[in-house]
């Protein structure tokens, strides 16, 4: 049996050839990545787990055990699990009107959802200071009515929820163009309603999108510190988030326990990135 050797056209050789780098460039390139990855990566994550355990395991589980560690954790678990459910409704909402109508407003509608984007999350806090503060122009209602936004939790999920608010929607809205609106037509002249459509067809199109969105989300609002730090109060053991708790450790100069607490942080950085890969690699894989 004879093997017969397909001969490339001259054209796609010279491609080839134009595309081809040599070893050397690539050697460099992969060096640069490699070493770029260890400086800004793998080196602070050393960094940070190093000086959590440098008093032993015991040091480390009483600083992330402490009762104001903990409700630092809680709030939050709690504050991010809010931020995301409220802008996951607002993120699929707003996705599926921008993507499958149109009308007047859309462009201004982008735009006003891209704003948190561009204003530092320091300036956002200061604004629901303005509004919702005891001199600000809500502040004396709520006062008279015994409620409280300012130096509380619920100042603490708006803050959040201004900061995460393009993530789910911006993870979403190009899938959903994407995919086109072909399907949610068919399922109409079939006469399946408007819920039907977006749960039986819109939605499990877009799943992977939403998953990626919820994600980013989730990571931000466990992270968030300038829009939390104006509106928090600093309370110990009711308006420290992690970070805010973080950063009290450390001018204290309890630079373990600082680190011990700002390792449980980064495990949840280093999860929520495992998940987003494992979400990018079965999307893949679908797709």
């Amino acid at each position: 049996m004879s093997i017969e050797t397909v001969a490339l056209p001259p054209v796609a050789l010279r491609a080839r050839r134009a595309t081809a780098e040599p070893f050397a460039a690539r050697a460099l390139l992969v060096g640069l990545a490699l070493a770029f990855l260890a400086v800004f990566l793998a080196l602070p994550l050393a960094a940070v787990f190093a000086q959590a355990l440098s008093k032993g395991f015991g040091a480390y589980a009483r600083a992330v055990l402490e009762p104001e560690a903990l409700a630092a954790l809680r709030l939050s678990l709690g504050t991010a699990a809010i931020a995301v459910s409220l802008n996951l409704v607002f993120g699929l909402s707003a996705s599926w009107a921008i993507a499958k109508f149109t009308f007047r407003g859309k462009n201004l509608l982008l735009t006003l959802i891209d704003l948190p984007l561009a204003v530092s999350p320091v300036v956002s806090g200061l604004v629901f200071v303005l509004v919702f503060g005891r001199q600000g122009w809500l502040g004396p209602w709520l006062s008279d009515h015994g409620l409280k936004v300012i130096f509380a939790p619920p100042g603490i999920v708006l803050a959040t929820l201004f900061v995460t608010f393009p993530l789910v929607v911006r993870e979403v809205l190009p899938v959903m163009e994407a995919c086109g609106a072909e399907e949610e037509e068919a399922a109409r002249l079939l006469g399946a309603s408007g819920w039907q459509i977006f749960f039986r067809v819109t939605l499990p199109n877009v799943k992977w999108g939403v998953l990626h969105g919820v994600l980013l989300c989730g990571a931000r609002a466990m992270g968030e510190f300038g829009a939390v730090s104006v509106v928090s109060g600093h309370v110990r053991g009711l308006t420290n988030t992690l970070p805010l708790h973080i950063e009290i450790l450390y001018d204290e100069y309890r630079f373990q326990a600082a680190f011990a607490v700002a390792s449980v942080l980064t495990l949840f950085a280093l999860a929520t990135l495992l998940a987003k890969t494992l979400v990018a690699w079965r999307s893949g894989r679908k797709d």
